[in-house]
């Protein structure tokens, strides 16, 4: 997959999410999951989590690529990935899981966590799985994009560039934003 450090969307001569809506594209009809003429983006994921001594940890990967390589607080993420609409979520969820991390997603039950919408308007599924596996032997995916912008050069860069596991505190503390509301609804679960 070759992308434009832009997060550029077809049929909109280059401009961003953020350009689109500061510019007053607004959603079509309602439902139709639409900045005019851009579909909304879909994403599915597994929240892999284990317990420790009482206390559960999650799984998150640290996003590759020049943009993230110098944060902490608000790059790390669950490991998931677009889908299109020919592709259930959850098999979709697995299929990033081992994309993105070069294992295979670990036996067990998948416990939905429902949907959320983060800030670029991209719509998350995620299901939380209890499981194990040892960061040291992640091998990511990777991604090619031009960089520097407008170099004209493709680069490769990993999906994630490191992979650690977290106690729920920990990973509020450093999770993207909009995926927080997960580790909130992992934590009812394991309550109830």
């Amino acid at each position: 997959m070759i992308i434009n450090a832009g997060r550029q969307f077809g049929g909109t001569s280059g401009m961003t999410a953020e350009h689109l809506v500061a510019v007053g594209a607004h959603a079509g009809s309602p439902g139709t999951g639409r900045l005019r003429g851009v579909t909304t983006r879909h994403s599915a994921g597994i929240l892999l989590f284990r317990r420790t001594g009482g206390s559960p940890e999650v799984l998150l990967g640290h996003m590759g690529g020049p943009f993230w390589a110098r944060r902490d607080a608000g790059a790390w993420s669950l490991p998931k990935g677009e889908y299109t609409s020919d592709e259930e979520p959850e098999a979709a969820a697995r299929r990033e899981f081992q994309e993105e991390l070069g294992l295979p997603t670990p036996a067990g039950e998948l416990l939905p966590l429902g949907t959320t919408r983060q800030s670029g308007g991209k719509v998350v599924t995620a299901w939380a799985l209890e499981g194990d596996l040892d960061p040291a032997e992640v091998v990511p995916g990777t991604f090619d994009m031009e960089w520097p912008r407008g170099s004209g050069r493709v680069r490769s860069f990993p999906e994630v560039d490191r992979v650690a596991w977290f106690d729920l505190d920990a990973a509020r503390d450093r999770i993207v934003t909009g995926q927080r509301v997960f580790l909130d609804r992992l934590g009812e679960l394991l309550r109830a």
